[in-house]
């Protein structure tokens, strides 16, 4: 009798063990359905509040709704095209008199070779660009140069879409800048950059960015302080893109609101070409790597050609 007594003990705490495993297995399961339902409610909340930023960021346009479109374009594109702005401008320092001292000419030549389309996981490109900046002594004797600014990247780019709603492009780069002189005048750094490219609407651009300075130049170990560690700026072009302005401001080092300004203005020569009478206007240090230190407000008028097209980097 006493052993049917002590299986029987057994038998109820081995049927209160399950029951209990049992309802433990039931809260962890209504557990698991409700942080379900909260994730589910902060997704949606999130992607609501997205949705609406967007909205309020990105206006509407007909040219820009099909992203796919856009992509597939530029996958279609020669790999080698224009990058930034190709220009030659010629002018002087405001307020002062011109002399041969404080004039000048600038130009610049800018192409990129894009060694991959979109077939990257992320639909990532893979680039390469060179920019090559020339100041050009044209009013003195023999036309000396100045100072050349080599500045080639090798970089990712990556195309930002919501709904299909084509929104602009992320961009990620290694920079080298440099002069090529020697001893003295010797100036060069490096960056890792990251940039972004915001489509607003069929009239405004805005851009931005960031950059990480490797100074490895012995003679210009505080260039950041002059030219800067970030930038941003906007574009707005007017309907048949006839005229477009751009301004760009370069935040130099400091916690002050100090800036190296560039401020342009373009009108279309012909409505079947590339080509635009430009107007520039610099403000600030860092114009030339070799004068990165001397201030200049400098205006100058010219041609520019423009990339046709937009660049998803």
């Amino acid at each position: 009798m006493r052993y049917i007594f002590i299986l029987f003990i057994l038998f109820s705490v081995g049927e209160f063990y399950v029951s209990a495993q049992d309802t433990k297995s039931d809260s962890v399961k209504v557990a698991y359905e409700r942080a379900d339902t909260v994730r589910s409610r902060i997704g949606s909340f999130i992607s609501h509040q997205t949705d609406a930023l967007v909205g309020s960021v990105f206006g509407a346009s007909r040219q820009l709704s099909n992203a796919d479109s856009i992509i597939n374009r530029f996958d279609a594109l020669p790999s080698f095209g224009i990058y930034k702005d190709n220009y030659i401008v010629v002018g002087t320092n405001l307020f002062e008199k011109p002399t041969n001292l404080n004039s000048d000419a600038k130009f610049q030549v800018s192409i990129r070779h894009k060694l991959t389309n979109s077939t990257l996981p992320f639909k990532t490109y893979v680039f390469l660009t060179y920019t090559q900046k020339a100041f050009w002594n044209v009013f003195q004797k023999s036309f000396p140069f100045r100072d050349l600014n080599y500045n080639p990247t090798v970089g990712l780019g990556r195309a930002l879409v919501r709904h299909n709603r084509f929104l602009g492009t992320m961009t990620l780069q290694f920079e080298h800048e440099s002069n090529g002189k020697d001893e003295e005048d010797s100036r060069s750094w490096n960056k890792v950059s990251f940039g972004t490219h915001f489509t607003l609407n069929d009239r405004w651009t805005m851009h931005a960015k960031a950059w990480i300075p490797i100074v490895d130049g012995g003679n210009n170990k505080d260039i950041v302080k002059y030219s800067g560690w970030g930038m941003w700026g906007m574009d707005y072009s007017s309907p048949k893109k006839k005229y477009n302005f751009g301004f760009l401001m370069t935040k130099r080092g400091g916690r002050n609101l100090n800036a190296n300004i560039t401020a342009n203005f373009a009108v279309r020569l012909f409505n079947d070409d590339n080509q635009f009478l430009f107007l520039e206007y610099y403000n600030g240090y860092g114009e030339s790597m070799l004068d990165y230190k001397q201030f200049r407000q400098r205006l100058r008028l010219g041609i520019v050609i423009k990339p046709d097209f937009i660049s998803l980097y």
